[in-house]
């Protein structure tokens, strides 16, 4: 069997988002295994934090690899991070289903190839796309 190390890394910043949206630990566990789920991942563990005050950091450990929430609700702000290994997950599905559930007011987007060498940046096209449509 071949193995290859190709990767696609999306980290997006999320800013103007709800305060109860991002500061409920169980939503948000259930909003990242829905976005797995739709992307294709297989979800191998789920590790969630409620801070006090606020805040909340949901990790999925996935066969793929990760998908990660890191919030600090008094800011508005989400940190978001999905990578997978391999060509038949894509992370993009993943985050563009976070975006739509969390609706930010703005959002900055990352994608990076990985595993092919040198490390390639690009802006993920389809989810700028898909934003529109909410």
């Amino acid at each position: 069997m071949t193995y290859s190390t190709f990767g696609r890394h999306v980290a997006a910043d999320l800013w103007g988002v709800a305060f109860e949206r991002i500061n409920n630990c169980d939503y948000l566990q259930n909003r990242l295994v829905e976005a797995a789920e739709m992307c294709g991942a297989t979800v191998l563990s789920i590790q969630g934090k409620q801070f006090a005050p606020q805040g909340v950091t949901v990790l999925l450990l996935l066969s793929e690899s990760h998908l990660s929430i890191h919030t600090y609700p008094e800011k508005g702000f989400a940190a978001l991070d999905c990578y997978t290994c391999g060509d038949t997950v894509d992370p993009e599905i993943a985050i563009r289903y976070l975006l739509s559930v969390l609706q930010p007011e703005t959002f900055h987007l990352k994608k990076m190839i990985r595993g092919m060498g040198e490390i390639r940046v690009e802006l993920p096209h389809c989810l700028v796309a898909a934003v529109d449509e909410w």
